[in-house]
């Protein structure tokens, strides 16, 4: 189970945004959405958290974990 709080990669009227989970503001904006991966999946892996990237219409598209997962999953 993830233990910070989860990144998301955003839309964002100047780019992409990485946005931690609950926050108002972005983290930071990007210009492309790679670099806004690469930030947040740098945020996620140092709180040991979910890193969501949503699409261009706002659904998420991808998901990565980098805490403490169980294994093998559940279900």
């Amino acid at each position: 189970m993830a233990t910070g709080n989860n990144q998301h990669i955003v839309p964002h009227s100047e780019g992409w945004a990485v946005k931690s989970e609950g926050a108002s503001r972005a983290t930071k904006v990007t210009s492309t959405q790679q670099e806004a991966i690469n930030i947040g999946r740098e945020i996620a892996q140092n709180q040991a958290s979910e890193l969501l990237i949503h699409g261009k219409n706002g659904q998420i598209r991808e998901r990565n974990s980098y805490g403490n997962d169980p294994f093998p999953p559940k279900g």
